[in-house]
Parts: C-alpha cells; sequence; structure tokens
C-alpha cells in the first residue's frame, strides 16, 4: 500500500531547528573511499589517453553565451554506519528523484558550490501506520531541498493492542518497505542519517527483536526514540509554520500508536530554537490504529464516536500541565497547529481537491467553523463513502473518525479560533537537526 508521501512535494522546506538529542545520537562519522574510475570532461567513463596524443582535453574558456564543460568525478563512498555495507547491492539503485539541479551562479564573493557537492542528510520514520524517508540538502538558512522520498502504509502496530506483540505479517509489511529504503540510502553518498522507530516499536515485547531482524534483511540499524524525543522533533519539524507574531501555540501530532501534545509559549524572548519554549508537554498512548481496534474503524456511528472522544478526554484530564498557557487562549496570537495524517486528510476534504496535493495542504489555516464542519461532515459518512474520497482512501477509511476523534478531544481542552495544517513532522525535524548540528547553515548551506 503506497502511501501519499509528505515531504516530496515541495521544492524547498523550511525547517526551524529544535534542542539537540544526545551528542552523537543516531549520526557518526562517515568513511571515504576514493573513486576508482575518472570521468572524460564530456561525461563518458574512460582513461584519460582517449584524448590527443594522450594529453587531458583542455578546458574550455567562460565566454558569455556558452556552456562551460569541466571534469566530472566518480561520487566517492560515503555511507552511515547505520547503513550496512555487507547488504549492499552489486549496482547502486537509481534515484526517485533526480539530484537537485544547480542553482544560478551567485555573485562573486558568495560562490556557493554545485548542487552536486552540496552534504546530503536522510531522515527515516518507522511509525504505527508508516513507513518513511526523506533525504535532503540544506539550501537557505534553515531550510533544505527534499531531493528523494519514500512512504508506505505498513501497519506495523495492526493487532498490538489486543496481543502486545508485532504480528508476523505485519512485520513482513514493515522490512519489504524498509528494504527499499535501505536501497535508496546506499546509492547516494550521505553525510549523515538518523533512522528512528516509535511507538510499535516501543511499546511491543518483540520490538527489539523486530529490529535485529530489519538489520539482518534490510541492512538498516533502527534507533527507538523516547515519547520526548518524539515530540520534540515534531516542533523541530513543524517550527518555520509559527508565525513571528505568535505567542502562544500547541503543537499536536496525531500518530498511528501515540498521539504527542507540546505546548509552546512565545511571549519572552523568542529562541532561534523552538523547542526551547516548550513549557509541557505529554505524549499519549493512544492513536489512530489503536483507538480504531478498540471502537471499530469500519461502522461508526454518533455514539462510538463520542466513546472515542471521551476516551481521550479522560487520558488529558490526567495531563498536569495542560493549564500552562491558560493566559494565551484568548489571545488571536494563540493557535493550534496539527500535523498527522488526520489534519492533513480534513484539509484535503476541506479544500475539495480531486487529489491530494501537499503545496495546498501544508501550512493551511482553517477556522473553528471550518473544522468543525469536516468532523460533522466525516462522521456522517459511511466506510464506502470514506474510501471513495481521493483525500482518505481505503487506506485510510477505517482510521479518519479515530483522528477525528482526537483531534476533537485536544480542541476541547485548548480551543482556538485557529488551526493550522502541518504535512511535516518528524523526518523533517530530524534533518533541521542533524543539518544544524553539523553547522551546514553557518556558512549559508555551504557546509563545513
Amino acid at each position: 500500500m503506497e502511501d501519499r508521501d509528505t515531504g516530496a512535494g515541495a521544492s524547498e522546506v523550511g525547517a526551524s531547528s529544535a534542542s539537540p538529542g544526545p551528542p552523537g545520537s543516531g549520526t557518526a562519522g562517515w568513511q571515504q573511499r576514493r573513486p576508482t574510475e575518472p570521468r572524460s570532461a564530456d561525461g563518458q567513463a574512460g582513461d584519460a589517453t582517449h584524448h590527443q596524443k594522450g594529453k587531458p582535453k583542455k578546458r574550455r574558456k567562460r565566454r558569455r553565451g556558452r556552456k562551460v564543460f569541466a571534469r566530472d568525478e566518480a561520487p566517492k563512498d560515503n555511507r552511515s554506519p547505520a547503513i550496512a555495507p555487507a547488504l549492499e547491492p552489486k549496482q547502486p539503485v537509481a534515484p526517485a528523484i533526480s539530484p537537485v539541479a544547480p542553482s544560478p551562479r551567485p555573485e562573486q564573493g558568495t560562490r556557493r558550490p554545485p548542487a552536486h557537492e552540496l552534504p546530503v542528510f536522510a531522515a527515516l520514520d518507522l511509525g504505527t501506520n508508516n513507513c518513511r524517508l526523506l533525504v535532503a540538502v540544506p539550501t537557505r538558512h534553515g531550510q533544505f531541498r527534499v531531493i528523494d522520498a519514500f512512504s508506505r502504509i505498513v501497519r506495523l502496530g495492526e493487532g498490538l493492542t489486543a496481543n502486545g506483540r508485532l504480528g508476523q505479517p505485519a512485520m513482513d509489511r514493515a522490512v519489504e518497505a524498509l528494504k527499499i529504503c535501505g536501497d535508496k540510502l546506499r546509492s547516494r553518498k550521505i553525510r549523515k542519517a538518523r533512522l528512528i522507530a516509535t511507538e510499535a516499536c516501543r511499546s511491543a515485547e518483540n520490538g527489539v527483536e523486530f529490529l535485529e531482524r530489519v538489520e539482518r534483511e534490510a541492512g538498516l540499524k533502527l534507533e527507538i526514540i523516547d515519547r520526548q524525543t518524539e515530540a520534540r522533533l515534531a516542533v523541530s519539524g513543524c517550527g518555520s509554520l509559527v508565525e513571528r507574531d505568535t505567542q502562544g501555540v500547541v503543537l499536536f501530532d496525531i500518530g498511528g500508536g501515540s498521539s504527542e501534545i507540546a505546548l509552546i509559549d512565545l511571549t519572552g524572548r523568542r529562541s532561534p530554537r523552538l523547542a526551547n519554549h516548550i513549557v509541557s508537554w505529554t505524549s499519549l498512548p493512544v492513536g489512530v490504529v489503536s483507538l480504531a481496534e478498540r471502537f471499530g474503524g469500519r461502522t461508526v456511528t454518533r455514539d462510538i464516536f463520542n466513546a472515542m472522544v471521551d476516551d481521550v478526554a479522560g487520558r488529558l484530564a490526567s495531563f498536569d500541565g495542560r493549564d500552562r498557557l491558560s493566559h494565551l487562549k484568548a489571545s488571536p496570537n494563540f493557535h493550534l497547529l496539527g500535523t498527522s495524517g488526520t489534519v492533513t486528510t480534513l484539509a484535503g476534504v476541506h479544500l475539495d481537491l480531486e487529489r491530494y496535493d501537499r503545496r495546498r495542504v501544508d501550512g493551511l489555516w482553517m477556522n473553528r467553523d471550518s473544522v468543525d464542519r469536516m468532523v460533522e461532515r466525516l462522521v456522517g459518512w459511511d466506510f464506502q463513502q470514506r474510501c471513495a474520497n481521493p483525500c482518505i482512501g481505503a487506506d485510510r477509511a477505517d482510521l479518519v473518525l479515530a483522528g477525528c476523534a482526537i483531534l476533537e478531544a485536544i480542541r476541547a481542552v485548548w480551543p482556538s479560533e485557529r488551526l493550522r495544517v502541518a504535512d511535516r513532522g518528524l523526518r523533517e525535524g530530524i534533518l533541521s537537526e542533524l543539518m544544524a548540528d553539523d553547522g551546514v547553515w553557518r556558512n549559508d548551506g555551504r557546509g563545513r
């Protein structure tokens, strides 16, 4: 089941850096190997003696209106220890998205390297419902350009609520998706990568055992992150959607097996790292997959929907830090910021899209009445109607109402006139932290 990707739709992604994790967490040094086959100036592989009388071909002088040809070099081997080289395919896998084209020539004195020289970073997120990968290069300060992406619904957490273990079919689906991710990573020169697993692997009895299988079969070493790290990465990934005049934000990420909520107070002096302003956070052990499995996802009556809302509301009632933004609730500069398939689906239905379009959804503002109407509309649809909507589809039709129930419980605790939709999240947060920690933006994207 292919998932719509939530990262590759835009040419550039803004990302606000968050507090860094433990030193070296998820990243490590890279080994390099000299290229074994130089390339001639015309781009053809071969010996330099191919040119006249054994002399190398001279560079053509730059003249106005003429192209300049320079010798290319085979890329150096530069892989993460998290990507096992022993499982590398004999032939590199062709990337799904071509590398970014070089930028126009800057003014003299501010020369940037060609795009193929920019450092490449990667982020992989294996969640309860999805397996997602982003590969990107840094651009302007705090931003990056996605050059490759992958997303697939694997439902790793299917049956986890009832059994406490990851099921064999679910693990098989996830491994097959991770093999594709591994091929993509091994086909590129990656400066740094971080590969994470969240709630399904965190709570399953056999979660660690499953990741050992992933390392053997897909050649990828994933780390299980804790809930606080997950909340911080969500903030980091969505930071660029928090505007300068904002005073308070409740950022929430409705996942498959858990839902992270961060309260952000921006009334003081603002730090470049948005996560420095988190005054309270929680992670609810409930997501769209676990909630739908307990209450049912195909046939959802009004009573069943209300019961799901009440279940989540009861969990939020025990959140001690829920009132840390009470002084800002009435401010016009306070709003909700949601990142998940639930809010992006609502936005797509709201826009009446014939096909999901990330460029129109990411950053969209919805007022309270619009959200109310969309939730009521979805609750009134039967399973087949939900399947037929192009922004929901068969893969999400049994999960979307569980997501709406979590959203309604959140809105009841933190009522706001505005909700901003973010089609970004953990992967973008990982990339922004990797790039910030590596210092690539200190020299305006040129790297160290």
